[in-house]
C-alpha cells in the first residue's frame, strides 16, 4: 500500500512538473516598432489587419531573432523623442537614412531605395514642366520628411506657398480635394497610394521630375551599448532573408522587387 501511494504522489508530482516547465516556458521578447499608417508599407486591409511591405518585413526579421513585433502607430513629427523616450524600440517606416539622422540614431543596412516625387491631379499635370514657376502655387508634405526637406530646399519648388502636414496620406488628400495645388511624397509611397484601384485616382506623378539625390531606407535604432547588438542582429537577419529570397518574395507581393538593395539578385 506504501508502495502504490508513494508511485502515485511520484506520478502527481511529475504532472505537476511538466505543467510548471509547460507554463514557465519564457515568453519572446517583444520589439516595439514605431509605424504610421500609408500604403504600401504600413497599411490596414478592409478587415482592419495591418500588412504592408514594411509590416511582413518586420515580421519576418522578428521571426529569424525569436522576437514578437509589436506595432505603435507614432507622430512622425516626433519620432526621435519616441525613441529616446522608449516608448518604442526602432522606427520602421521606410525612413529615409539622412547625416542628422545617421548622427543621431543607429541605422540599420539600408535596404531600399527611394526619391522624392511631386503628386498633383491628372488634369493639371500639363501644368507641371520642367520650367515651370510654382510662383502662388499650394504645396504641402509630411512634417519631418524628406519631402518637406525638398520642399523647403529646392529651388524649383521654393516658389510655391509651402504648408506641413502630419502625414503623407494628409498630403494626398489635400491634393485631391484641391486645398493644395501639389504635394512632394516619396516615390514607393505614390507606387501604392495613387492611381487606378486607389482611395487617389485621379492622382498622378510628375514623373519627368525628382528632387535630390536618390534616398535609401533604413530602420532606426537608439544608440548606444544597449541598442549595438540588437543593431547587429536585425542587420545579420537582414541578410538571411536577402540570401533566402524571402525579402524579395515580401517585395513582389508590393511590387517593390526593383527598388531592394539588397536581395534582388
Amino acid at each position: 500500500m506504501k508502495k502504490i501511494i508513494a508511485l502515485t504522489l511520484a506520478l502527481v508530482t511529475l504532472a505537476c512538473c511538466g505543467l510548471a516547465l509547460s507554463s514557465c516556458q519564457p515568453e519572446e521578447e517583444e520589439l516595439i516598432i514605431g509605424i504610421t499608417y500609408f500604403a504600401p508599407m504600413n497599411y490596414k486591409d478592409d478587415s482592419g489587419n495591418l500588412i504592408g511591405f514594411e509590416t511582413e518585413f518586420a515580421k519576418a526579421v522578428c521571426k529569424e531573432l525569436g522576437m514578437k513585433p509589436k506595432f505603435q502607430e507614432i507622430d512622425w513629427e516626433a519620432k526621435e523623442n519616441e525613441l529616446n523616450g522608449k516608448t518604442i524600440d526602432c522606427i520602421w517606416n521606410g525612413m529615409t537614412i539622412t547625416s542628422e539622422r545617421a548622427e543621431n540614431m543607429a541605422i540599420s543596412t539600408p535596404y531600399m531605395k527611394n526619391k522624392q516625387v511631386l503628386v498633383v491631379k491628372e488634369e493639371n499635370l500639363a501644368q507641371y514642366t520642367a520650367n515651370a514657376d510654382l510662383t502662388g502655387k499650394a504645396l504641402v508634405a509630411e512634417k519631418k520628411s524628406a519631402g518637406e526637406t525638398a520642399a523647403q530646399t529646392d529651388e524649383y519648388l521654393k516658389k510655391a506657398t509651402y504648408t506641413g502636414v502630419d502625414k503623407m496620406a494628409t498630403a494626398l488628400m489635400e491634393v485631391k480635394a484641391g486645398t493644395a495645388d501639389a504635394c512632394v511624397i516619396d516615390y514607393v509611397t505614390a507606387l501604392g497610394s495613387i492611381g487606378e484601384g486607389t482611395d487617389f485616382a485621379n492622382l498622378v506623378v510628375v514623373e519627368a521630375l525628382t528632387f535630390g539625390a536618390e534616398e535609401q531606407y533604413g530602420i532606426a535604432f537608439r544608440k548606444g551599448e544597449d541598442d549595438a547588438q540588437l543593431v547587429k542582429d536585425v542587420n545579420a537577419a537582414i541578410q538571411t532573408l536577402a540570401e533566402n529570397g524571402e525579402l524579395k518574395r515580401i517585395a513582389e507581393k508590393y511590387n517593390l522587387e526593383d527598388y531592394l538593395l539588397v536581395g534582388n539578385n
